[in-house]
């Protein structure tokens, strides 16, 4: 799955509180900064999870602030090993 995340979501811990939620499902992937301001999140694992993934940052319990995001689900390609941020 990868998502893009809008908002206030750059400076503030976002993206290393989304790799530790998403190592808490069992998921690996990325989380990396755009230069248009959004995070974009990059994972592989069950869909469960990433659906889990989806409503934690959705919820309005993330650091920053969260106006929206977009989700594109995709076949997994096995190319993480772990959850990397960038």
């Amino acid at each position: 799955m990868t998502a893009f995340v809008h908002g206030y979501v750059q400076g503030v811990g976002f993206r290393w509180f989304t790799r530790s939620r998403a190592m808490e499902l069992g998921l690996v992937g990325s989380a990396t900064n755009l230069v248009d301001g959004r995070v974009e999140i990059v994972v592989e694992g069950p869909r469960q999870a990433c659906d889990a993934l989806l409503a934690w940052l959705r919820g309005g319990k993330t650091p920053g602030s969260v106006d929206q995001v977009v989700e594109q689900f995709a076949p997994a390609r096995g190319t993480f090993k772990r959850f990397d941020v960038g």
